[in-house]
């Protein structure tokens, strides 16, 4: 394994090195250095509405542009048009919801699932009030990972979307999101596929997932409390508009983003992709753009590897620990995100007793209620999640071992 550089990622990441370690990432990242810089930078020089023909205006213009196109570069995108700007992933699922109803008929089929956010559930569920039927994919007793055959047996002639996650939130597995996609694409249906859990942990490739939507938290992924939506130039085209009447359907993506998304934070995102480069450069790697995303990522996921590994092995050694996802650490099938319960322990009162060490890590359903329900956990209460990203270390995981094990 390739050691990753600490005294790099603590000057990228100011907040560690402190008391306080973050084990609670898939709800949010620390901030890279470099996206503060830059959000400063519009702040300071270019804090003004974009479309006016004076200069500061045009350079505002200009950087909002580069904080898209970054985003587009993160999710390997055809062009930066097809990168939909927001707030968080939850508001992005919703507008998507009611552009893409607008083109559909009372009768036609969505299938949701019962192993997602709720991000990717609820903005759905909803347009059952419009006629619009809807179908769950559930796990089947037991297991962790959803079976393609299932999929297929849900799928029919009026089925228009499968709303699906890369990553559970609770499993930390990746789903084959390629193979439902060809199986979506065959029925002649979409894909809208909630990518939040993984971007923080590989690069995404929408182009190779060949996924028609795909939508990512930039404030879980080494950046500012914001959010990316990617269509496909052609699926946004066919969607309808929710922003102001006077916006032709065919201006994308301005028709699918009502307001303004805050420019300053819009720019920071440059400084995401900036780190992921600093980041690749400072372990060997002369490389750039996607190139040095991809490379960053691999080095992520090695490290990462390391850290499941050393978590799940503790949890298979105690016989009153159920672990809820694949426990493998093979980092083709999962990401460090661990849930767990423990034999006659609450999860709130062995995270409330973690809490007194610095140790940051959480408990309850993280928004994924179904799936807790149908795990049979109890509501409130849920599973023990330790989330880490590439800059937490194995000495931090020895340190939670140690300490739940003296509870």
């Amino acid at each position: 394994m390739t050691p990753l550089d600490q005294d790099f990622l603590r000057d990228s990441f100011p907040a560690l090195g402190r008391s306080q370690v973050f084990l609670d990432n898939a709800g949010g990242s620390q901030i890279a250095r470099q996206v503060v810089e830059r959000m400063s930078e519009f702040l300071y020089g270019s804090n003004v509405q974009l479309g006016a023909t004076y200069a500061a205006s045009a350079l505002a213009g200009e950087r909002v542009a580069e904080g898209r196109a970054a985003l587009a570069l993160m999710l390997n995108a055809a062009s930066p048009a097809e990168v939909v700007l927001g707030s968080t992933s939850t508001e992005l699922f919703d507008r998507l919801a009611r552009a893409l109803v607008q083109t559909w008929s009372p009768g036609d089929e969505i299938i949701v699932t019962e192993f997602d956010h709720e991000a990717n559930i609820s903005p759905w569920l909803r347009l059952a009030a419009l006629g619009i039927e809807v179908r769950t994919w559930r796990l089947r007793p037991g297991e962790f990972e959803p079976r393609l055959e299932d999929l297929e047996a849900l799928l029919s002639p009026r089925t228009r979307l499968l709303a699906v996650t890369h990553v559970s939130n609770i499993f930390g597995g990746i789903n084959p999101v390629r193979e439902m996609a060809d199986l979506v694409h065959a029925a002649g249906a979409r894909i809208c596929v909630d990518g939040v859990a993984y971007a923080p942990h590989r690069a995404v490739d929408v182009q190779a997932l060949d996924a028609d939507f795909y939508g990512f938290s930039v404030y879980k992924t080494f950046g500012a409390h914001f959010a990316a939506l990617y269509g496909k130039m052609e699926a946004l085209l066919e969607a309808g508009g929710v922003n102001h009447a006077f916006i032709p359907n065919d201006a994308v993506p301005q028709k699918m983003e009502p307001g303004n998304a805050p420019h300053e934070v819009a720019y920071s995102c440059a400084g995401v992709v900036a780190y992921l480069e600093d980041l690749a450069q400072a372990h060997g790697v002369n490389a750039s753009g996607r190139a040095a995303v991809e490379a960053a990522f691999a080095l992520i996921a090695e490290h990462e590897e390391a850290i499941s590994a050393r978590l799940l092995s503790w949890l298979a050694s105690r016989p009153d620990a159920t672990l809820y996802g694949n426990p493998s650490p093979d980092r083709a099938r999962r990401v460090p995100t661990v849930s767990f319960t423990l034999e006659g322990r609450r999860s709130r009162d062995v995270v409330e007793a973690t809490d007194q060490t610095g140790l940051g890590i959480r408990f309850g359903d993280f928004y994924s209620r179904r799936l807790i329900a149908a795990l049979g956990l109890p509501e409130g209460d849920g599973v023990i999640r330790v989330s880490a990203a590439h800059y937490n270390t194995l000495d931090e995981i020895d340190a939670l071992i140690r300490h739940i094990d003296s509870l």
